[in-house]
């Protein structure tokens, strides 16, 4: 690969629910298929490790950060050389308390952490809200963390960007009745911050309610969608260039033209 090019992944996958041995073991199988293709970014979903309808047992399955899963991660991290980006239950210090959490490791160890800020519909009960907005500066690039319902939210990936994130991710367990919204959401946030967007979404139903749509999707900065998964479990590989990311706020220059002080007196 060139200077500046890497290549990068999504995994689509179903989950068994509740059964954290049976899914990360999935999950290491389909990571290897990523590492095989040259992947050096790697994005799992959101709740891969548990299952995403698991609300009876969020405190029980909750884990500590770092903890099982996250040693997990780390360890493959390791064994391949690439950086491994999920979402998992975080048990907060308070007890009792839960984070939907996004983790990120690299072949250095835990790099960071990020708390879901916007929930979705009955999260709000299950979960206690993050705050903050970090950016992760790795060797394949300035990463920004978002999850799954964030994805419609354009304010945390425009602050992602301009606090420097070339790279935005979302771990998601996103539903299919609104695939529709996945569809433009994800390729949007690429084209209005110009930045490479890698979304890992779910499959299959959970207690014969909750379907999943998957439509995991590497996109461009140009809001082009450069791979696309389409099946049950898959794994998805696309080589980026942070090079389209410089040219691409050049031509179109969002972030360059954006009023701050004018969005600043309505943010507060």
């Amino acid at each position: 690969m060139e200077a500046g090019k890497i290549k990068v992944a999504a995994v689509q996958m179903d989950c068994v629910l509740g059964n954290r041995e049976a899914n990360l073991k999935k999950s290491e199988e389909l990571v290897e298929q990523t590492v095989k293709s040259g992947a050096k970014l790697i994005v799992l979903p959101e709740l891969f490790n548990t299952g995403y309808r698991v609300e009876e047992r969020d405190v029980e399955m909750a884990e500590t950060i770092p903890g099982p899963t996250v040693e997990w991660m780390q360890q493959l991290a390791r064994k391949h050389q690439t950086y491994i980006v999920a979402a998992i239950l975080e048990q907060g210090l308070s007890k009792g308390l839960v984070y939907d959490t996004a983790v990120i490791v690299g072949p250095e160890g835990l790099l960071g952490t990020y708390r879901k800020t916007h929930l979705w519909d009955v999260e709000s009960v299950r979960f206690t809200k993050g705050n903050e907005f970090p950016v992760f500066q790795t060797e394949v690039g300035n990463i920004g963390l978002q999850i799954c319902y964030e994805v419609g939210f354009p304010e945390g990936a425009r602050v992602l960007a301009l606090k420097g994130a070339d790279i935005i991710l979302y771990p998601s367990a996103f539903g299919k009745a609104r695939g529709y919204a996945w569809k433009i959401a994800t390729r949007s946030r690429a084209l209005e911050n110009g930045a490479y967007v890698i979304a890992a979404n779910r499959t299959g139903t959970e207690k014969d309610v909750t379907e999943f749509g998957g439509g995991s999707c590497i996109v461009n900065p140009w809001g082009e969608v450069t791979a696309e998964a389409s099946k049950h479990d898959e794994v998805i590989v696309a080589e980026i260039d942070l090079q389209e990311v410089i040219e691409q706020r050049r031509r179109l220059p969002y972030l360059r033209d954006m009023n701050r002080s004018l969005f600043a007196k309505h943010y507060r």
